[in-house]
């Protein structure tokens, strides 16, 4: 259903992006923000559900600073390696791609945002600091709760699992605090990645009523 093709961030790096496209008319875009594990099989699916939903779903390649077309399943050893990408984050960089992830589908209509693991914490931070969106959503982002100190600028929706064992509760009651005006969902029993299927944590029945949720949000906020 979609391609590849070539992004250019505001300082003229290039990076790589998965494009899908619906078949009828857009209603909207949505950047799709990936986990450590690249713009994978995972992450191009989303964009696919996405584009049958009816939104042209773009991933922008977030990690082709640090090694072009990087991607990884899920198996211990991937994992590790994996890791060593976010072990000192550059976050304005891969907010400069996403902005360019933005920039490249707004003529479509409304764009809203979704990321997950660490695309969540980037969807986050991308609700609070860059243009032209008008929803947000985080899927287990270990950072927000670094960043809730900043205030969204769209309406943001976060979903977590009650057993993440990366985030642990007590940092999602501290997101409750310090920004009541973001929807924040926790799924009884869920672990981190709950939403994968490809991955040994996927939790079926959080991830049948997130994405729904999910969906119903940025049909509310995504209106032409």
């Amino acid at each position: 259903m979609g391609r590849d093709l070539k992004l250019k961030a505001s300082d003229n790096f290039q990076l790589g992006a998965y494009r899908a496209d619906p078949t009828a008319a857009p209603k909207g875009a949505v950047v799709v923000i990936q986990e450590i594990f690249g713009v994978n099989h995972h992450i191009r699916a989303v964009c696919d559900r996405l584009a049958g939903e009816g939104y042209v779903a773009i991933a922008p390649a977030i990690f082709d600073r640090v090694e072009l077309n990087f991607t990884s399943g899920y198996s211990p050893d991937e994992i590790a390696i994996a890791r060593k990408f976010v072990a000192n984050p550059d976050w304005e960089a891969m907010l400069r791609d996403t902005q360019a992830a933005i920039d490249a589908v707004k003529n479509v209509g409304p764009v809203g945002i979704i990321g997950f693991c660490l695309g969540g914490s980037i969807a986050y931070a991308a609700a609070t600091k860059l243009s032209g969106l008008k929803a947000a959503i985080g899927y287990y982002g270990g950072a927000v709760v670094r960043f809730a100190d900043d205030k969204p600028e769209v309406p943001t929706q976060l979903h977590f699992g009650e057993k993440d064992a990366g985030i642990p509760l007590s940092d999602v009651e501290t997101i409750k605090a310090k920004r009541p005006d973001v929807e924040v969902y926790v799924y009884p029993g869920a672990q981190h990645g709950f939403h994968c299927d490809e991955r040994a944590s996927y939790d079926k029945a959080s991830a049948d009523i997130a994405w729904p949720r999910s969906m119903e949000f940025f049909a509310k906020h995504l209106k032409k």
